[in-house]
């Protein structure tokens, strides 16, 4: 989880969640953009094509398509940081077939 350095982001809460979900926690560097542009890109991203890309009946029906969204942005759809590639496509044998 990439984070800023906002006091929401260094209580005790915050790291024993993460912690019991497996999740590492990294924070941008103060005063660098260029990181901190990422997180605000990724966050545009996800409001404009999964939280907000269409009108849901409830919260409910929005989180059940989040891992779908997810797959699709991880997997299918090119970034152009990537060169048009997917982001999967940076992490070697992601699926397990080369061991």
């Amino acid at each position: 989880m990439l984070t800023d350095n906002g006091s929401c982001y260094r209580s005790r809460l915050w790291r024993d969640a993460l912690a019991a979900a497996g999740v590492v926690h990294k924070r941008t560097r103060p005063y660098r953009p260029q990181t901190n542009g990422k997180v605000e890109r990724y966050n545009r991203t996800l409001l404009d094509e999964w939280a907000y890309h269409q009108p849901y009946a409830s919260e409910i029906e929005r989180r059940r398509t989040l891992p779908r969204w997810l797959h699709t942005y991880n997997h299918h759809r090119g970034h152009t940081a990537l060169g048009g590639l997917p982001p999967a496509s940076r992490v070697p044998n992601l699926t397990g077939q080369n061991t």
